[in-house]
């Protein structure tokens, strides 16, 4: 680093003091606190961004939301160069320039860090940096110190993309990066598009289906809803009435978190909706869950993200089916697609059951999107969701190009035949669904094809399988990294014999199921439970808690 380079970030650094007394750390999430503690934070993570396109040579983005989080907090996290989450490999240095004291700190841990990672600052390398922010009123002061950031770092360039959702932010990354056009409208365009192919594939049959053609969706309040209201008008042959779009307040009483978590109706809907196909999108458009509402009932039923998987996974075993029937010579360049589904342990049981009641091969990882990503990407194609509704599908490449090569052969030797529609609609998906990262507005438009294709009803849907009761507690603990787990989070290795006593209450219950771990956030543990009845989910919870309480303050005393 020249000494010009450090008279820079000394300068502009100077400028945003970090808040006293306050602790960061970057997550999946990216970092979350009360907005106004965030403005030294949001431009530093704008450094960030800079030094890392300057290391890939590749356009990066930041993105500023707290998605789900009351409108009073923010939020800042990064997109890396493929549209993903920013490699776990960083996140250590988020954490630590984060929370670096002073500019003094600040630079000194900039230089070492550019020097571990080989990053020439002095080099003619340019960096270039997507910027984007939600709704919320915070985020117009917060989006100048992400440029203040950027630009702290020579040849780095901000390029603000204006309010937009969270996927749309990671899908212009990854659409840059390949090359693509990388404007709103073309997420739009791309959108639209393959949705209308995937209809204009619908069978026959399944056109003259009693399926209700409206969906009601709760905007949340946040952008997702003002989105949805732009692409909606792309959409002829869909009926989409959008509430909770910006005039209330944001993620209070609506938004996808709330339904998933509480199970009650969200404002704006009341019994003139009971049996209607209903969707909810949380604060920044990348959760999704569908629900109807019962007769003479506040409460709903929820159809979250592990049933959209089961649709999903379902339509794309369909597809695959139909590609690989009656297989001969003529499509020289077939491949037999491994398809795999990633779930976290808080997944329903039924629905795992159900995923391999289908052939499916089911995997798990630790709770948090950025290891159900990575997992799924070593798949030809990887389905991931959880249960919040976050999610979405992966296509590898080399797939991706196999099935180019099938559509053009079928095109050619059958066109119109059900392996031609079968490649033709799998294709619509990869274009459809956000590869990036998990996205409410194409997840929605995913699901209403595949309802449409199946002449299915959200009724019919939601009788895929019957969740098991289930409970969730979180136990106060003096040290929660007292508890080590294993085997993706469901098996404590440490304190001994606390994974024993678990086991043996697990025995007393029909479908038992029971794990625990250690917050990422709170310094709590986590215990869920499952069982048949609620009443034994319940029990089984809190004698597990109890359990918890007993033995790590026996090993902290």
């Amino acid at each position: 680093m020249n000494d010009e380079q450090r008279s820079l970030l000394l300068e502009l650094s100077s400028r945003f003091s970090p808040p006293q007394g306050v602790k960061l750390s970057y997550g999946t999430a990216g970092f979350r606190a009360d907005a106004s503690l965030l403005e030294s934070t949001v431009y530093r993570v704008g450094i960030l961004a800079a030094l890392r396109s300057l290391k890939t040579g590749a356009v990066t983005g930041l993105m500023i939301t707290a998605s789900h989080n009351q409108i009073s907090d923010n939020g800042v996290k990064v997109a890396d160069p493929s549209g993903g989450m920013l490699t776990q490999h960083w996140e250590p240095f988020a954490d630590s320039i984060a929370n670096a004291p002073d500019s003094s700190s600040l630079v000194q841990l900039i230089e070492a860090f550019v020097k571990k990672e080989n990053i020439l600052l002095d080099g003619k390398d340019v960096a270039e940096v997507l910027l984007g922010r939600d709704t919320r009123p915070s985020g117009s002061s917060l989006l100048e110190a992400a440029k203040q950031g950027v630009a702290s770092i020579a040849r780095a360039t901000a390029v603000d993309m204006g309010v937009v959702t969270t996927p749309q932010l990671h899908w212009m990354v990854r659409a840059k990066n390949k090359c693509m056009e990388a404007s709103e409208p073309n997420y739009y365009a791309q959108l639209s598009g393959s949705f209308r192919c995937l209809l204009e594939l619908v069978p026959q049959g399944s056109l003259t289906s009693s399926t209700d053609d409206k969906l009601v969706v709760d905007g949340s309040d946040g952008v997702g809803g003002e989105k949805l209201e732009t692409l909606k008008s792309m959409l002829n042959d869909t009926t989409i009435e959008v509430r909770n779009s910006g005039n209330g307040v944001l993620n209070d009483g609506v938004g996808a978190d709330y339904v998933q978590k509480e199970k009650v109706v969200p404002r704006g809907f009341d019994t003139a909706d009971v049996g209607l196909r209903c969707a909810s999108l949380d604060g920044d458009a990348d959760r999704l869950v569908y629900f109807f509402l019962e007769p003479n009932n506040t409460r709903i039923q929820l159809v979250d993200g592990d049933k959209i998987m089961a649709l999903f996974a379902l339509f794309i075993q369909e597809q695959l089916s139909v590609l690989n029937k009656n297989e001969d010579l003529t499509v020289s360049r077939s491949h037999q697609a491994r398809i795999g589904v990633v779930q976290t342990a808080y997944a329903n049981g039924a629905s795992t059951q159900y995923l391999k009641h289908l052939g499916l091969e089911v995997v798990f990882t630790p709770t948090g999107v950025k290891h159900l990503h990575e997992k799924a990407a070593e798949f030809d194609i990887g389905i991931y969701f959880e249960a919040n509704g976050h999610g979405t599908i992966l296509f590898s490449e080399t797939y991706i190009s196999c099935l180019e090569d099938m559509n053009n052969d079928l095109q050619s030797t059958s066109r119109g035949s059900e392996r031609h529609k079968a490649a033709s609609r799998l294709l619509s998906v990869g274009k459809l669904i956000n590869q990036a990262v998990g996205d409410a507005l194409s997840g929605l438009l995913l699901v209403e094809a595949i309802l449409k294709h199946f002449g299915w009803s959200i009724h019919r849907w939601n009788e895929l399988y019957h969740d098991l009761p289930s409970r969730q507690l979180k136990v106060k603990v003096a040290d929660r990294y007292a508890v080590v787990t294993a085997n993706a989070e469901t098996v404590v290795v440490k304190p001994l014999g606390l994974q024993e006593v678990i086991d043996a209450e697990i025995a007393k219950y029909n479908h038992g199921r029971c794990f625990i771990r250690p917050s990422g956030t709170e310094d709590v543990v986590r215990v869920y439970a499952e069982a048949n009845t609620q009443e034994s989910a319940d029990a089984l919870a809190n004698s597990v808690a109890k359990l918890v309480e007993q033995i790590l303050g026996s090993s902290s005393a």
